[in-house]
């Protein structure tokens, strides 16, 4: 089976929150602009729509937005955060169904330059993916690709899923990031992370009063 049928054999499944966990490991690559650069996926988010409140399509919410997220299982949602983070998004499940997991840090492997040039850090070897809005500028991923079918021959974006999936003994399940008002949901541990990677984000720890 080729990487692509594997990826689309994965990302239709219905359960978004193991399909979180077996993209840790994967690897997202981009091809944009005659550049290529990629790097290791080592965190991830899922979001279980409709009744997950911390999900844009909470409650089958379907707007200009969140209209992608009801497209078909391979498809890239890319919305802007705060106005200025550009956070990729790879749309699961069956169609009409708006699940969807945030890849929230990359451990990059192709293109170093190039992905410090795009991010200006200097001297913060670690803060150049460890975050989805740093990860996206680093890769070159814009709003623009909003939509684009992840399972295409076009390989402008791709994912290769990793031979062996990552142990359960490697993953750290917590709280997701910045989503206090989603209530109860808040607290659901569907934040994944590969254990003691220098590369995932912060904050480590994540609580809700």
């Amino acid at each position: 089976m080729s990487d692509r049928h594997s990826l689309k054999a994965l990302v239709q499944g219905e359960d978004v929150v193991m399909i979180a966990q077996r993209l840790l490991g994967a690897t997202l690559s981009t091809h944009i602009d005659g550049v290529r650069t990629s790097g290791i996926i080592v965190e991830t988010e899922a979001y279980k729509a409709p009744e997950d409140k911390g999900s844009h399509a909470y409650g089958n919410k379907r707007t200009k937005r969140t209209e992608t997220l009801f497209a078909k299982a391979g498809t890239a949602y890319v919305y802007l955060c705060y106005g200025i983070h550009h956070l990729f998004n790879i749309v699961t499940g069956p169609e009409d169904i708006a699940h969807a997991v945030l890849v929230r840090a990359v451990e990059p492997n192709v293109g170093l330059e190039e992905i410090k040039k795009r991010r200006s850090v200097e001297g913060a070897k670690y803060q150049l993916t460890n975050g989805p809005g740093k990860l996206s500028k680093a890769l070159a991923i814009i709003t623009n690709y909003n939509g684009y079918d992840l399972l295409s021959k076009d390989d402008m974006i791709s994912i290769n899923l990793c031979d062996n999936a990552t142990p359960k003994s490697r993953i750290i399940a917590s709280p997701r990031v910045g989503i206090g008002y989603a209530e109860e949901d808040a607290i659901l541990p569907w934040r994944f992370r590969v254990k003691d990677n220098p590369w995932t984000s912060l904050p480590h720890e994540v609580s809700y009063d």
